[in-house]
C-alpha cells in the first residue's frame, strides 16, 4: 500500500520544509509553494503549470512565485517560476537547482533536496526581489498537497 501525499513526509520534514519557506520569504518579496502529490498525470512541466494556476501563484504582484512540484512515486519533480522573477535569472537557473536536488532524491532525502532547492532559489529572489516595507505573505507556507 502506498502512502498518500499527506503521509509522505513526517511532522518534523513538514515543519523543516515549511520553516524553509518561512525562511526564504523573509529575505524576498518572492513566494515560494511545494506542492507533493503521487503521481504526475501528464507531462511534468503541464502538471506543474496547472498547479501553478490552481494555486494562484501567478496573481502575486509582481509574478514572483516559485513552485516545487515533487510526484514522489513517478519520480518526477519540477520547479516553476513566474514571468518576474524568470525575467531576472539566467535561462538555466532553475535546471542548475533541479540538478542539485537530484542528488538528493536519488539517496532517498526528499526534505533536503527541497529545503536546499528553496534556499537556493530564496538566494536569487532575494538579489532581484528584495523585501520592502509592507511587504506582504501573498501566499501561505504550507506544503499543498495532491
Amino acid at each position: 500500500m502506498s502512502l498518500t501525499a499527506k503521509d509522505f513526509f513526517t511532522k518534523d520534514q513538514k515543519v523543516a520544509i515549511e520553516a524553509a519557506i518561512s525562511s526564504a520569504e523573509a529575505t524576498t518579496s518572492g513566494e515560494v509553494k511545494v506542492h507533493i502529490e503521487a503521481r504526475c498525470q501528464g507531462e511534468v512541466l503541464a502538471r506543474a503549470t496547472q498547479v501553478f494556476e490552481q494555486l494562484a501563484m501567478h496573481k502575486t504582484k509582481v509574478r514572483n512565485g516559485v513552485l516545487f512540484y515533487l510526484a514522489y512515486e513517478d519520480r518526477r519533480f519540477a520547479i516553476l517560476g513566474d514571468t518576474g522573477i524568470n525575467a531576472a535569472v539566467p535561462d538555466n537557473f532553475w535546471d542548475t537547482i533541479k540538478v542539485d536536488m537530484q542528488v538528493r532524491f536519488r539517496s532517498g532525502h526528499f526534505t533536503e533536496g527541497l529545503v536546499e532547492g528553496i534556499q537556493k532559489a530564496a538566494t536569487s529572489l532575494a538579489t532581484h526581489f528584495p523585501t520592502e516595507k509592507g511587504d506582504v505573505n501573498e501566499l501561505d507556507d504550507e506544503i499543498n498537497f495532491g
